[in-house]
């Protein structure tokens, strides 16, 4: 026990004989009362002038403080009731059990406040970054990287934590020290059972900082296209075009292929198909698909260009490119090119829709007034 901590015992046992009137209990709950009362009254005015700091600064602040405060308090008081249980003329033997149960809440407590702190660095680091702009990469690589992060970190701070205030009660110290150091049988069956959790988490390192996926990438997996809605400490949730969910582990996404469609950039190319005749002019159908493109408000100005890519028995085909700002929007422009090209052949050009032909068959051999059979070409 600190040198300080027996003067103030003994000088509490000096103050508690003069008044040996008082039952023993009684000077116990005045001796708690008043370190309690103390630490409760330095935690009131530290707060008050931290309140009155944090007043003219913006909202975030004053609820940085008002979480804080809680937190804090709880604190104060596990250390008063062991300071006053220590000095008080409680008998030796259940004053070092009330300080050992205080000493595994002090330590989950400060756990606890470790766990807010990392929150609140977590809340003003992303509040640099606004994914709400339509150019957002280096936001949602931020937000990425410190979600992930911080859930990898959550979990080993649980680890941590609960392993030390194991280890300050005797009867389950190995535990404490197994789960710390992943050492004996605990250790092993824990390790074999957590198996799958450390994985993902070891993925999810590797996804913080390669950055294979972000927040709000569009991607497509298992043959469907949706974007990043959520990345924890284990698994992904991919948000598909019709609002369903889709879930994957985090290995996944280090194990297996996938598309991501927006891994250096929002843009993207869009690809709109078309099957024309064989008499189609080109040169006007490329005409009204640049003057399409350059009148719609979905292209970024960069790429247009249309080519004939194919040549089958029956059709040509023809492939539209223009580039858009992001992928949802690349795919409201190729249904718009789709749509205004496709009225553009129906009304001012038929010549370009396809057409089956009839051959007649015109051999020597048939005889004056036979009928000939036609040919489908």
């Amino acid at each position: 026990m600190p040198p300080f901590i027996s003067d103030l015992t003994r000088e509490t046992t000096r103050l508690w004989r003069q008044f040996d009137w008082l039952p023993e209990w009684a000077v116990i709950a005045l001796v708690l009362i008043a370190f309690v009362g103390a630490g409760w009254l330095a935690h009131t005015a530290a707060f008050t002038v931290l309140r009155r700091l944090v007043k003219n600064r913006d909202v975030f602040w004053r609820g940085v403080v008002e979480r804080a405060r809680a937190k804090l308090r709880v604190l104060v008081i596990i250390i008063g009731i062991g300071i006053g249980v220590s000095v008080s003329p409680l008998d030796p033997g259940p004053s070092q059990q009330v300080r050992a149960v205080l000493l595994f809440a002090w330590i989950l407590a400060l756990g606890w406040l470790a766990s807010g702190v990392l929150d609140m660095w977590t809340a003003v680091h992303l509040k640099k970054f606004n994914v709400a702009v339509e150019d957002n990469l280096i936001a949602r690589k931020h937000l990425t990287q410190t979600r992930i992060l911080q859930r990898v970190a959550k979990v080993l701070l649980v680890i941590v934590t609960i392993g030390l205030a194991l280890m300050t009660i005797s009867g389950f110290r190995q535990w404490g020290v197994s789960l710390l150091a992943s050492a004996g049988v605990v250790g092993i069956i824990a390790g074999l059972a957590l198996q799958p959790i450390l994985t993902n988490m070891v993925a999810g390192i590797q996804i913080a900082l390669t950055q294979p996926i972000r927040i709000d990438d569009a991607v497509i997996v298992e043959g469907e296209w949706g974007n990043v809605e959520e990345i924890t400490s284990t698994y992904v949730v991919v948000k598909l075009w019709d609002w369903r969910r889709m879930v994957l582990p985090l290995s996944y996404f280090i194990t297996k292929p996938f598309q991501n469609w927006t891994r250096e950039n929002a843009r993207l190319i869009g690809t709109a198909m078309f099957y024309v005749d064989y008499e189609a002019p080109i040169d006007r159908l490329r005409e009204a698909f640049e003057r399409i493109v350059r009148a719609s408000v979905l292209w970024d100005g960069d790429v247009q260009v249309m080519q004939v890519t194919d040549i089958t028995e029956r059709v040509m085909q023809v492939r539209c490119l223009a580039s858009a700002r992001s992928a949802p929007i690349a795919f409201d422009l190729r249904c718009e090119i789709r749509e205004k090209l496709m009225a553009f052949m129906r009304d001012e050009c038929p010549e370009a829709l396809p057409r089956d032909r009839l051959d007649w068959n015109s051999s020597s051999s048939a005889h004056p007034g036979e009928s000939r059979d036609p040919v489908l070409k």
